[in-house]
């Protein structure tokens, strides 16, 4: 299956990437994005090892999550593509996540 990553899961991961790399270093950036898409490569084969993201119920939409360290993958399965809506810090406010850009369907 193709993975697919939307404009927002995009400017998520720069987001972090930019963020550890003004705190920390620019290493560390490096390595908390490459074990972010690293941890995205199962889903070619086993789109659906990640756990039902509940908390999305209400856009019918069947989303699903990775963890990796801090950070939830939320993605979905249609057809035969993964679309990746988020990259989501999960020490943020949950309701932040039911923001209707990051699930707008697609």
């Amino acid at each position: 299956m193709k993975i697919v990553w939307s404009e927002f899961a995009i400017a998520s991961l720069k987001s972090i990437f930019e963020y550890y790399k003004v705190k920390v270093t620019r290493r560390i950036a490096h390595k908390i994005r490459w074990q972010i898409l690293q941890s995205t490569k199962q889903l070619s084969s086993n789109p659906e090892s990640g756990q039902i993201e509940s908390y999305l119920d209400k856009f019918n939409q069947s989303y699903r999550y990775l963890l990796s360290g801090n950070y939830k993958i939320i993605y979905r399965v249609k057809e035969d593509k993964i679309f990746i809506n988020d990259v989501f810090d999960v020490r943020q406010n949950p309701d932040k996540m039911i923001d209707q850009k990051r699930y707008n369907g697609k």
